[in-house]
């Protein structure tokens, strides 16, 4: 292991005096840290000591990324921090996210890092810790690493609204205090980490969007007729790549489908002037394919090849319309900046998303329930509205399905929305099979003598065998 990497130390803002508590941000993303940033700027966390910003590079070749502290416009972010510590270069050569530390080793490697980053022994060296991602490492194992410490998590996208993907161990959960998170669904509380009793708290608007001024930082002065002529013409439509063949999601022919039909979607909605912001670890190939069909339909497509937020292109192209698949980035468009948005491909992404908990349903739920279909809607108008209570009720009910051991208390608000008229929508992807096992509305009726209930399994053990068979002979 290597020691830390050292930056200038520099005053953060509303970094207080005169306090024993070190406040450790760990960080893996440029979203991640302006969130962050937005957080302490509205006073989200109380005064520190010291404030130490954790960076770490979770691709799976990091060597091969830029780390997050190095990116277009970090500078700009830098002051709110007295100093940058790299957890890759702590670990090294181990990778940020496959190393767990066994059991045995955690009070020596406790000392170690405690002694590598200052903080001191005793009771008056109070460690605060702000991560995200808490179910999964590098962050529970940086949790791990500093026992003593609470624990704020911060959200920086969709998933906060679904259930937490797997059990996290007590003595890590009960330390958890706070969610922090963006209110991209007004009025819908999230549900990660809700099983401790984490106390969800929205981080202003107003305060993120600031932040991606900062990001963005000046932009060139125009003259005052080019400034009138860019006023006058209507913005470009903005589509957004996600990568969803890395996360095994879609095959890449599936994905470069997907964003042909965002271009073909977007020109037949009258725009002539497209951009195109691909995810950085996508195939160069993708884009030029898009270039190509876009001009076949009389259209003009320009690819981004720069490493910048969506949110900083919101305020430098002004789109006309922001459009993808389930990308956070729509719900910041609509929320923060009232752009209109479209989505592509969620339904079918739905009904084949597996295993059922992906902590990706819940984002497809909710751009599914709440975005309207470019293909399929035209005009835009959106799905049919949901009140405040209907919507939490679906996310709750399909929570209950992906975590009903762990969310036993979402029960009645999955029976509620399941029994009632918004349920036809959501049994389209919770199979009869889950609704039955576990007895809620919607599913067949289960006998209740054992010796009925193994024949009830068997029978439905054959016919899956059966369904399988024929499904083979069909493809041979």
């Amino acid at each position: 292991m290597s020691s830390r990497t050292n930056h200038p130390t520099s005053t953060s803002t509303g970094t207080g005096t005169g306090t024993g508590t070190t406040q450790i941000f760990y960080v893996s993303t440029l979203y991640g840290a302006a969130t962050l940033a937005a957080a302490l700027d509205s006073g989200c966390f109380a005064p520190a000591g010291r404030r130490l910003l954790l960076v770490s590079t979770n691709a799976s070749v990091p060597e091969t990324t830029t780390p997050v502290h190095r990116m277009p416009g970090f500078e700009r972010l830098r002051g709110r921090f007295d100093e940058i510590l790299d957890w890759n270069a702590t670990i090294e050569p181990l990778h940020p996210g496959g190393w767990t530390p066994r059991a045995d080793d955690l009070p020596l490697l406790q000392r170690y890092v405690r002694r590598l980053w200052g903080l001191g022994e005793g009771p008056g060296h109070r460690v605060e810790l702000v991560v995200e991602s808490l179910q999964v490492a590098p962050a529970l194992t940086i949790a791990r690493l500093l026992p003593e410490a609470a624990i704020h998590v911060y959200a920086d996208g969709l998933m906060s609204y679904g259930p937490t993907r797997n059990k996290i161990d007590p003595l890590v959960g009960e330390r958890v205090r706070r969610l922090l998170h963006l209110d991209l669904v007004p009025g819908l509380k999230p549900l990660l980490l809700a099983e401790f009793g984490a106390v969800a708290e929205a981080v202003p608007a107003k305060a993120f969007t600031k932040v991606v001024e900062e990001l963005a930082g000046p932009g060139p002065e125009a003259g005052e007729e080019e400034k009138k002529g860019a006023e006058a013409e209507p913005g470009p439509a903005l589509l957004l790549g996600q990568y969803l063949a890395a996360l095994s999601l879609l095959t890449p022919e599936e994905e470069g489908d997907l964003h042909l039909r965002m271009v073909r979607g977007a020109i037949a909605r009258g725009h002539r002037r497209l951009v195109f912001k691909p995810h950085p670890s996508a195939p160069d190939a993708w884009s030029a394919a898009l270039v190509r069909e876009a001009a076949a339909l009389g259209a003009e497509l320009t690819v981004l090849d720069r490493p910048v937020l969506a949110e900083v292109l919101y305020g430098e192209l002004r789109p006309a319309l922001v459009v993808g698949c389930f990308s956070t980035a729509l719900f910041t468009a609509s929320a923060f900046y009232g752009i209109p948005t479209a989505k592509v491909g969620t339904r079918p992404l739905l009904a084949r998303l597996t295993p059922y908990a992906n902590s990706n349903r819940i984002p497809l739920v909710l751009a599914d329930a709440l975005v309207p279909d470019l293909e399929e809607d035209p005009a835009g108008a959106g799905p049919s509205p949901l009140t405040r209570t209907a919507l939490a009720d679906l996310v709750a009910a399909v929570g209950f399905v992906m975590q009903s051991k762990l969310r036993p208390d979402l029960r009645d608000a999955a029976v509620r929305h399941l029994a009632g008229p918004h349920a036809a929508v959501t049994r389209e992807h919770v199979t009869l099979r889950r609704l039955t096992s576990l007895g809620l509305p919607g599913g067949l009726p289960v006998p209740r003598h054992p010796g009925l209930r193994r024949l009830a399994r068997r029978a439905l053990k054959l016919r899956r065998r059966a369904l399988r068979a024929a499904a083979s002979v069909r493809r041979g």
